[in-house]
């Protein structure tokens, strides 16, 4: 059974540089405030029109296809991870193959938040193994900006998150010491509402959520989109942002170390952790907990924000642009977000 390789990797993230000192003009905050919490010193965001979640996954696609040395009419399957998609639906993937004219290939997109393109590429990587394809297009692509409440009021969301693109082609390879070494996908809907987005939605508040003041106001719970909803601010991403550092910080290391302890290596053998930029913060809490030296982690948080599914592959085609991943590197990718949700790969590069 081959492994799968990487043979391509590619980023895309906007020309418009947001700073935190370009956040006063909309809400009370501060860079020291920004900075102390997350991280963050300044983000991108999209071209309201001329740019969209598909859009940027396209230039980022283009470059990983490059550089893996085939053409878009090559590739024979593509697994796109977004939350934030251009349509309700139909999804991202098909949009990719239409723009990038490829043939009727299969198209799959995946939800899974923060943990998007680390469960893309875990299921990209079964298809490698069983020969269904041999060019894999994953993709991981965010426009968080456009849903984004930029007052006081939406703040301790708002700040954290950008938009940008990752991608990568994934070959099969009969090289043993080279590829995916293997895969590790968890979830957890106990505490799902504690980081989502409610509405638009079919719920209904059926689960009875409170996050919101208000939330069972019957003129907001039985339509899927009201002036209501618009008024009380409803149709923004909610987050208790301190309940998720807490679970993050424990499952995040646990699910390196599954990872690792699997395939007999110890946190020392890493060459790169690339962790899903979700708050440097957190990133710096693991890399304390598992022991790992500032040369073994690979964060840039403080440059694009949050881009969920996006973050992993930007993070990794930048380290790697940077020199810091060379062949042979044991490399391992790791993601925690919504649902919730968290996920491991481990690779040789």
């Amino acid at each position: 059974m081959p492994r799968s390789k990487i043979a391509g990797i590619g980023m895309y993230v906007p020309e418009n540089i947001f700073t935190n000192n370009d956040l006063l003009k909309y809400m009370d905050t501060s860079d020291e405030w920004i900075q102390e919490r997350t991280g963050i010193k300044e983000r991108r965001y999209a071209h309201r029109t001329e740019e969209t979640t598909a859009t940027m996954g396209i230039e980022a696609a283009k470059i990983a296809i490059e550089r893996a040395g085939i053409t878009a009419q090559d590739v024979d399957f593509i697994v796109f991870a977004t939350i934030c998609p251009d349509y309700y639906f139909p999804g991202c993937g098909v949009l990719v193959q239409r723009e990038l004219k490829m043939k009727e290939i299969a198209a799959l997109d995946v939800r899974n938040q923060c943990s998007g393109f680390v469960y893309a590429l875990s299921v990209a990587d079964q298809f490698i193994r069983t020969g269904t394809y041999k060019n894999i297009l994953v993709i991981g692509s965010e426009k968080h900006s456009f849903g984004l409440d930029f007052s006081t009021r939406g703040r301790n969301v708002s700040v954290i998150f950008g938009d940008g693109a990752g991608a990568v082609i994934l070959q099969p390879t009969e090289e043993t010491d080279r590829g995916i070494l293997s895969t590790h996908l968890h979830s957890d809907g106990e505490s799902a509402e504690i980081l989502a987005m409610y509405n638009p939605g079919t719920h209904a508040n059926h689960w009875g959520t409170k996050n919101y003041a208000d939330f069972d106001d019957a003129e907001i719970s039985d339509m899927f989109m009201s002036h209501a909803m618009i008024d009380k601010a409803q149709n923004y991403p909610f987050m208790d942002g301190p309940s998720v550092f807490k679970k993050a910080v424990v499952k995040f290391p646990e699910v390196i170390l599954e990872a690792l302890h699997a395939n007999g290596y110890e946190p020392s053998d890493l060459n790169m952790l690339i962790p899903h930029q979700a708050n440097l913060r957190i990133a710096q809490f693991v890399q304390q907990k598992l022991k790992l030296r500032d040369d073994q982690v690979y964060n840039n948080i403080q440059y694009y924000g949050n881009t969920t599914a996006a973050s992993v592959p930007i993070a990794l085609c930048e380290a790697w642009q940077n020199g810091k991943i060379k062949e042979g590197d044991l490399v391992c990718l790791a993601a925690f977000g919504s649902g919730f949700t968290w996920a491991s790969a481990l690779l040789k590069w």
